[in-house]
């Protein structure tokens, strides 16, 4: 969880209106670019790109944190961690310490897979923007800057 001290941010600058309706499209276009994703042999769907993301940051995690952290709920996660775990992307295991739990973490082939598969995903998003004369290098600037202040 990040803590973030809002006072400081409060008189930084006036808050753009229009930044608020960028961010609205952006979410919209990426909505729309996973929905007309193709789902061929061997792509991986929009959920099972943001399972492997989100495993690479809180591995090892249990079925439970990771639903959490997707907010879903745990059978929607055993669900999607079958086809990735046939596919040789994650490994499960019984955790240790705890009998009826189980560990998730992702292999060096789900690392790659994840990295691989979103760089389309994320091609296809540039392109969505492009195409709806979305400003793309003002919200690359602006979330950069958005990730500095946030960093600080």
């Amino acid at each position: 969880m990040v803590n973030i001290n809002y006072a400081r941010f409060r008189y930084a600058a006036p808050v753009d209106d229009g930044l608020a309706d960028l961010l609205h499209r952006v979410v919209f276009l990426l909505g729309e670019a996973a929905r007309q994703r193709g789902d061929g042999p061997g792509d991986l769907t929009y959920s099972q790109l943001r399972l492997l993301g989100t495993l690479e940051d809180i591995q090892p995690a249990t079925q439970h944190r990771l639903a959490q952290a997707l907010l879903v709920s745990d059978p929607a996660v055993s669900r999607a961690l079958g086809p990735l775990e046939a596919a040789g992307l994650v490994q499960v295991t019984q955790d240790p310490d705890h009998g009826r739990r189980r560990l998730v973490t992702i292999t060096e082939a789900g690392r790659k897979a994840f990295h691989d598969g979103g760089k389309p995903l994320y091609d296809q998003l540039r392109t969505y923007l492009l195409q709806a004369d979305f400003p793309y290098d003002r919200y690359l600037a602006d979330t950069a800057q958005l990730a500095k202040l946030l960093k600080d």
